[in-house]
């Protein structure tokens, strides 16, 4: 899955580094969980991350492998992971998007989220000298 999550993140050279590792996994699998998404054969394709935070659900960490973006597997995994937080009780689904990548927004925008707020970026591994970065919260009713 570090393999996967990394090599999707690859896009972000705004930051050194890879996106995440091992122990960054193992400390989210305690607050949340994630779901994976395999090809025919069982190898990993996709993964989301998905926290229940009270009456509204968090996703982030969205990858999909490089070869296989551009398919609609992305869009399966958010609705997965919505699926699971609206069977959970939640009404309303929340994710962060890096300002330094704005073509996500539309992207999400397609899935019927919109932005409702910003928060700080706490980045784990230092951006590079010269950018500022911040969250931009998007969210949408279950």
């Amino acid at each position: 899955m570090v393999h996967l999550i990394n090599s999707a993140f690859v896009v972000e050279k705004f930051i050194a580094g890879e996106r995440t590792d091992e122990a960054e996994i193992l400390a989210r699998m305690q607050n949340g969980e994630f779901f994976l998404g395999c090809d025919e054969s069982g190898g990993l394709v996709a993964s989301v991350y998905v926290e229940l935070r009270g009456r509204r659900g968090y996703f982030g960490m969205l990858a999909v492998d490089p070869k296989r973006q551009g398919n609609g597997l992305g869009r399966k995994m958010v609705e997965a992971a919505e699926e699971y937080a609206r069977g959970k009780g939640c009404t309303g689904m929340d994710l962060t998007v890096l300002s330094l990548r704005s073509e996500l927004l539309p992207l999400y925008r397609k899935l019927g989220y919109t932005e409702s707020g910003v928060e700080g970026f706490r980045p784990t591994r230092p951006l590079k000298p010269g950018l500022e970065c911040h969250c931009i919260v998007m969210s949408k009713k279950l």
